[in-house]
């Protein structure tokens, strides 16, 4: 009994350690980006094209945080999340101007076409708040501002992203979105299974586990 209970007090100190030295994950990717408020000032037809410095395969998180000052109130800037240039298949982020401030999330694909997913007329955002869009192999397509949930486990076959396009302008007869500002765009992706330090905490409920039920049979004895 007093072996096990050893072998934990030995096990818990080493491993803050162990995730110093393990936090290196080499499948990590990190990108940010701040598109300047005259990319919005382009019709779809002629969208501002951003190529990602790395491929964000399956697993990845990416935050929207719009800074951008509107000068038409009926303006909206678009932002789509492509695998490929040019292909049928993305991931929109609208956010209409105040005072609607309507935002929408709708996906694209070859098979199903365009589609919303959810689209909240009035009320949708407002300045400071972050969008969250994320994809996992295990979870699907997911959304989020603030803590509501917009989009919930979708199944879109698989996610990656390499472009950012955007714009505001339906027609190039409409007056400019905006007139200053940005929009900041992080994205992170990664295999969690790629860092051994993944599988420690399976190891400390496994250790602990068997510690537990070690002193339960103890003190019915």
């Amino acid at each position: 009994m007093r072996g096990i209970i050893l072998a934990l007090l030995l096990i818990t100190p080493f491993l803050p350690v162990y995730a110093q030295q393990s936090t290196m994950n080499k499948s990590v990717h990190y990108d940010t980006v701040e598109v300047p408020y005259e990319a919005f000032n382009v019709i779809r037809d002629n969208a501002t094209v951003i190529k990602l410095p790395h491929e964000h395969v399956t697993n990845w998180q990416l935050t929207i945080e719009n800074k951008l000052t509107y000068s038409n109130p009926h303006g909206n800037a678009i932002i789509r999340l492509y695998e490929e240039p040019n292909e049928t298949k993305f991931i929109e982020v609208g956010m209409g101007s105040p005072p609607d401030h309507r935002l929408w999330i709708a996906v694209n694909t070859p098979e199903d076409g365009y589609f919303l997913i959810h689209d909240e007329k009035t009320g949708g955002w407002s300045p400071g708040q972050i969008v969250t869009v994320q994809h996992s192999s295990n979870g699907g397509l997911s959304a989020t501002i603030g803590q509501q949930v917009l989009v919930d486990n979708l199944d879109v076959a698989g996610f990656t992203v390499r472009d950012i396009e955007v714009a505001g302008l339906d027609s190039a007869s409409d007056p400019p979105t905006t007139s200053s500002g940005n929009v900041a765009i992080n994205i992170v992706s990664g295999d969690p299974a790629a860092n051994p330090i993944f599988y420690m905490p399976f190891i400390v409920v496994g250790v602990t586990g068997v510690l537990i039920g070690v002193l339960i049979k103890t003190k019915k004895r």
